[in-house]
């Protein structure tokens, strides 16, 4: 500790009355009203060209001061701005119209983007800064990012990316009074440096082939040129869609959620010997391979689980895409690590809140949850340069070299 702050604090002491950690935090408060009226009167000595006790033959001088309640880190205070008779002087330490001094509304967004309600946002800040905020305080406070977030959803993107992968979470959300179920879409893209990039989020429930084609053209209109690979569950109609937006895409089946389908249907005894069993069939060396592999697990529990197989020979045609990769790639596409760790921070969400207020308030959620999770990703993916080399030469021509 400085020679200087020692004797702040036996100035303080000596000043004030303290007996406890509540006495010190009044003993600041009082220092911080203080302290703040003294750097506005020192802007009004700017302001005005002369000195409180100075004389001066402006026609601009003095006139009082005007009482100002702000919320600050300890609690509403009064404050004292000086003012001029011209009503010309702006203070900058305390701006006009500025009732915080605290970046409240930074620390509002941020327990809204960490999934907190408005309720209970509501009551942190009453714990821990003694102050009422109504949830219609916090709600105007969390809508003052919607700009930031449409200047988001349109902004440009890249010309190319390997690969896309489009999921869906289910969200309660209140509608005129009822309760709806509505998904979350989020897609996410890798680019040519093997980056993770969230490109769009969109909240809704008329899922369709024209929908995904608005949602597709969506990005060709922000500048996106080709896809090599969607990766996305049986999603209604993206395949159409796909193949009138991206006709050179592939459209693969995501691999996780197809497994996780097909188990739906096991008891859980059986769960860990079907999954291994599963595992032949897209670790096989081939789609031949990989054909046999299908036949022998359907073969073998079809008559436990009639049904749980069927799905692999329906949609065998957007499963097969993987078999022309090598496992390096394989893992990249059809694992989904990458948006199942977005996907956990969406949970959480869900965790937290049972039902949305409106459409618009999970957005925000969506939004915010979104750039607490994308922080962390500064690297490219692992053993990405060896993934790219392989799939320059499966899609020549289309990605830059």
């Amino acid at each position: 500790m400085t020679e200087g702050k020692r004797e702040i604090i036996k100035g303080l002491l000596s000043e004030y009355d303290i007996q406890s950690a509540e006495d010190i935090e009044e003993a600041l408060k009082d220092l911080l009203g203080g302290t703040i009226k003294e750097m506005m009167e020192a802007e009004m000595d700017h302001h005005l060209g002369y000195e409180k006790s100075e004389r001066s033959d402006s026609d601009d001088y003095r006139n009082g001061y005007k009482s100002k309640t702000v919320k600050s880190r300890f609690g509403k205070m009064e404050i004292e701005v000086p003012q001029d008779r011209r009503s010309t002087f702006e203070p900058q330490v305390v701006k006009k119209g500025q009732k915080n001094i605290n970046n409240i509304d930074s620390k509002i967004i941020s327990m809204y983007a960490k999934g907190m309600t408005t309720r209970q946002i509501s009551d942190t800040i009453q714990d821990i800064y003694g102050f009422e905020t109504s949830e219609g305080f916090i709600s105007d406070v969390t809508d003052k990012i919607l700009p930031e977030i449409e200047e988001w959803q349109n902004r440009p993107l890249e010309e190319i990316y390997p690969v896309i992968y489009i999921d869906a979470i289910h969200y309660s959300v209140r509608d005129n009074g009822v309760i709806r179920k509505l998904a979350a879409y989020v897609i996410l893209g890798l680019t040519c440096d093997g980056h993770k990039e969230v490109l769009s989020l969109s909240v809704g429930d008329n899922e369709s082939s024209k929908y995904w084609l608005n949602v597709l053209n969506e990005l060709k209109n922000r500048g996106v040129k080709d896809i090599m690979v969607i990766c996305a569950d049986g999603l209604t109609g993206i395949k159409e869609a796909i193949n009138a937006a991206f006709p050179k895409t592939e459209y693969q089946r995501c691999i996780v959620h197809q497994v996780r389908n097909t188990l739906k249907y096991v008891a859980d005894k059986d769960r860990k010997p079907f999954a291994a069993d599963l595992k032949t069939i897209y670790h096989a060396s081939d789609e031949k391979a990989g054909a046999k592999a299908r036949d022998r697990v359907t073969e073998k529990w079809s008559s436990t689980y009639p049904n749980a197989m069927k799905s692999w020979t329906v949609n065998w045609d957007v499963i097969t895409p993987i078999f022309k990769f090598s496992a390096d790639v394989r893992k990249v596409i059809y694992t989904t690590n990458a948006i199942e760790s977005l996907n956990s921070t969406y949970r959480k969400l869900n965790r937290q809140r049972s039902v949305f207020p409106s459409d618009q308030a999970l957005l925000k959620a969506l939004y915010l949850a979104t750039f607490e999770a994308t922080k962390k990703w500064t690297l490219p993916l692992r053993d990405w340069g060896r993934v790219y080399g392989e799939m320059c030469i499966m899609y020549e021509g289309r990605l830059p070299d």
